[in-house]
């Protein structure tokens, strides 16, 4: 469901507001002065505050007919990071208020503000659970700095709700739906338009399913014409049991959101006009539901993708690489981007090489892989440049077709790099990037600005990059610098 808080500015701290949240640093120095029973850097120093983020003294204090509250809450180093981490904290503290009026800290107040609006997403069917705080005040808050914050959470958002609806409601129809809404011009293939038109690999994984497949196209045109043309590509796989090579329970028990990538694309697509990104941008979602049957796909069918390349499926559950490949083959012949990133959570291998906290981009062009690195540094969707090894090339060879879907030894056993490779073929000359977010899309707790469930991961990063690092021109650099570095089944 939408984010249920709203963001507004006033001008000035209401003087009687009942809920009142302050920033303080390492010097414990209040950014507003507010009468207490005690200095407030004396309180402080009691509770022995230190200044992190993240940390927040809550003080009692008299208010007309009652009592209020103040939140005293630390911002570190005042960064980004910092910022974000306070900004999640007091959302979460302020869970079932009703406002929260908050002194905005010295720094990048859009980080803070979104960080506040993600932690207090949530997502239920019918009315179980605490409702977050309904309205938060930002007192003197830059109001365009403001709106960009809300539009970049609530597109997050968007992206979760799609992810996280079971797959007894979300199909591909469905989805085609949900991307109707956006109020963009969209396109969709059925089945039979899939067939006419050599949609092989789409068909092929939906062809299992009670829910036939779609192939789902957004399209964004800027006010003032375009210099450049970026196509996404998102996997939209509405429920992946594993086809015939069926996952065991467990694993399935998270494959609603294995159309995550698909959810980015309609979200990132549908923000895009709001924050007015000077780049046309097309969306394509390649979707199906992998399902065994008497209709599915078996090991060793041979597919025909869109246009002519031949596939022998090793395994179905190496499945989202097949509907990928069809939509990248469509973007390099048919719609003549600059460039194309494709998004997925596509393979187990990523989580076991990058974890739970970065995202993986490959990419055919350094340009391109520079400028998604740097978008991801400053958004917070941290992205982690992965190699493409051509050695490993062979691992996809085939005897009947002209590649296989999966490597069909353990020669080299890095399912992440080979699943990379075997899209690059389909990419075409152009400069081409392939985010891996099986190990990010997917949140197991509730904390900072994660909810159980679907994360959204994708969303900010592309949004930064396309509104503000696609021009041409040098690599930009953020002022973080470099990223550090960060330390199955096959999958997707």
């Amino acid at each position: 469901m939408p984010i249920e808080t709203t963001a507004a500015v006033v001008a000035e701290v209401p003087a009687d507001a009942e809920l009142l949240a302050i920033p303080y640093a390492s010097d414990l120095a209040p950014a507003h002065d507010v009468e207490l029973h005690l200095p407030v850097r004396d309180l402080l120093a009691h509770y022995e505050a230190k200044g992190e983020a993240g940390e927040i003294v809550e003080v009692p204090v008299a208010r007309a007919g009652g009592v209020g509250r103040v939140l005293f809450y630390g911002v570190g180093d005042g960064k980004p990071a910092a910022l974000r981490k306070a900004g999640a904290a007091l959302a979460r503290r302020a869970k079932g208020k009703d406002t929260l009026t908050v002194v905005p800290p010295d720094g990048e107040i859009t980080a803070f503000a979104e960080a506040a609006l993600l932690a207090a997403y949530t997502f239920r069917i019918g009315d179980a659970g605490r409702r977050a705080v309904a309205r938060l005040v930002f007192a003197g808050a830059d109001q365009a700095a403001l709106e960009r914050a809300e539009v970049t959470a609530r597109a997050v958002a968007l992206a979760r709700d799609l992810a996280n609806t079971p797959s007894s409601v979300k199909n591909p129809a469905w989805l085609a739906e949900r991307a109707a809404e956006t109020g963009l011009p969209v396109r969709v293939w059925d089945e039979e338009q899939l067939r006419a038109e050599g949609f092989g690999g789409i068909l092929a994984v939906g062809q299992g399913s009670v829910s036939p497949p779609r192939l789902i196209q957004l399209s964004y045109t800027p006010e003032q014409p375009a210099e450049r043309h970026v196509v996404l590509v998102g996997k939209g796989i509405t429920f992946d049991s594993g086809g015939l090579s069926l996952k065991p329970t467990e694993n399935m028990k998270t494959q609603k959101t294995d159309m995550a990538g698909g959810a980015v694309v309609i979200a990132v697509l549908r923000a895009l006009a709001e924050l007015k990104a000077p780049v046309r941008v097309t969306g394509l979602v390649a979707a199906a539901e992998n399902m065994p049957s008497g209709t599915a796909q078996r090991p060793t069918d041979v597919i025909t993708h869109y246009g002519g390349r031949t596939v022998e499926v090793l395994n179905t559950d190496a499945e989202g690489r097949l509907v990928l490949a069809d939509a990248l083959a469509y973007a390099d012949a048919e719609l003549d981007p600059d460039a194309v990133v494709d998004i997925a959570t596509l393979t187990g291998a990523i989580s076991v090489a990058l974890g739970r906290s970065v995202g993986a981009v490959y990419a055919s062009d350094d340009d391109l892989a520079g400028r998604l690195v740097a978008a991801g540094q400053a958004s917070d969707d941290r992205l982690w440049r992965m190699p493409l090894i051509d050695e490993y090339a062979p691992a996809l060879e085939s005897s009947v077709a002209d590649l296989a879907n999966v490597e069909a030894g353990s020669r080299f056993g890095a399912g992440s790099i080979t699943a990379a490779l075997f899209l690059r073929e389909f990419a075409g000359k152009r400069p081409w990037a392939h985010l891996d977010i099986a190990g990010v899309g997917r949140s197991t707790v509730d904390e900072g600005t994660l909810s159980k469930g679907a994360t959204g991961f994708g969303v900010r990063v592309l949004l930064e990059w396309l509104t503000r690092g696609v021009s041409r021109g040098p690599t930009p650099t953020h002022p973080g610098g470099e990223p550090r570095p960060y330390a199955d089944s096959p999958g997707g």
